[in-house]
């Protein structure tokens, strides 16, 4: 009886990267990454999720990004928008929301998506791989 060797079986499912953002305005140059990582994801195949928690929901904050501009970077809502054309999903926690007193209805981006906090912990255990900032 002959043995064959065992070929890996690639998986059908797409890849995900999860950036948690939980720096706010007050350091702008940490705002940057995660968006242009996930901009970045999104052209090699990969699906991207940047999830809000934290300081990082007043990023999303209706009309805060455009006030953000670092060095010869475009504004940040440039890059938010780059980022939503390329099909980076964004995710904002409602319980951060509440800490703020901000109203999930109205308070964010129309790209974002108001979620609760067990969201966070199944997107961790779905992605392929997660990076904080």
């Amino acid at each position: 009886m002959s043995k064959k060797s065992a070929k890996p079986v690639k998986s059908a499912k797409k890849q995900t990267l999860l950036y948690v953002q939980t720096s706010g305005p007050d350091t702008p140059e940490r705002l940057y990454s995660p968006f242009i990582l996930a901009q970045t994801a999104t052209a090699m195949g990969l699906n991207a999720i940047v999830y809000f928690l934290g300081k990082g929901v007043m990023v999303v904050k209706k009309g805060e990004a455009e006030k953000v501009k670092v060095g010869s970077f475009p504004t940040l809502k440039q890059v938010m928008d780059d980022a939503a054309k390329a099909g980076v999903r964004f995710m904002i926690c409602g319980q951060s929301c509440m800490l703020f007193g901000m109203d999930p209805k109205t308070s964010f981006v129309p790209e974002g998506q108001v979620v609760g906090a067990a969201t966070l912990n199944d997107v961790v255990l779905e992605s392929d791989g997660t990076m904080w900032f």
